[in-house]
């Protein structure tokens, strides 16, 4: 079963456990509500509304409360020094279709639940997984540490060591006095 719901001053097609973004309606997350606004209700008979259908309705679960992506809206006129740069974000309301209620009294109901999203918990979670990179970074950091402190007391016992005679300082000297002579 579906239906052809008005909001927003748009149109939408929805059926039982869809998810769809609508502009912002004034509602909290997790709230459950009715839109009466049903212009056709579709299944094994097809229900036209002149303008809506009388006892149908949808039942709706907002999921979440945010902002688009934003937009980039770029003026320019060549040659002119003319140039305008302006971002927009819209808000929108994201819905959870729960159930659909036709005239004659059929329901269609969704198989799953509904899934709210809050942005302040949201954020906590990404909060508590930065946390987390910091503390597993530092670790490698600490063993690249004990690797260096080896490496230094590597260098300082090679330093300790008598060195031989480097066979090509030998050789210089004697070029050298020859072309003394």
């Amino acid at each position: 079963m579906y239906a052809i719901i008005r909001t927003g001053g748009k149109q939408y097609t929805v059926r039982a456990g869809d998810t769809l973004r609508v502009e912002k309606l004034p509602r909290e997350l997790g709230a459950e509500f009715e839109v009466d606004e049903v212009l056709l209700v579709g299944g094994d008979q097809i229900h036209v509304g002149e303008p809506t259908v009388k006892n149908a309705k949808v039942t709706m679960v907002v999921t979440q409360q945010t902002r688009s992506p934003k937009v980039i809206v770029f003026k320019k006129k060549r040659r002119q020094g003319y140039r305008r740069l302006h971002g927009h974000r819209q808000y929108y309301t994201e819905l959870f279709v729960k159930a659909i209620h036709g005239p004659t009294g059929e329901v269609s109901e969704a198989e799953r639940t509904a899934v709210v999203v809050d942005p302040a918990k949201k954020l906590e979670r990404q909060a508590q997984r930065a946390n987390e990179a910091l503390k597993t970074e530092n670790k490698p950091k600490e063993k690249k540490a004990a690797v260096a402190k080896k490496a230094k007391t590597a260098t300082k016992k090679a330093a300790a060591k008598p060195r031989a005679k480097a066979k090509g300082a030998t050789k210089k000297a004697a070029t050298t006095k020859k072309s003394a002579k």
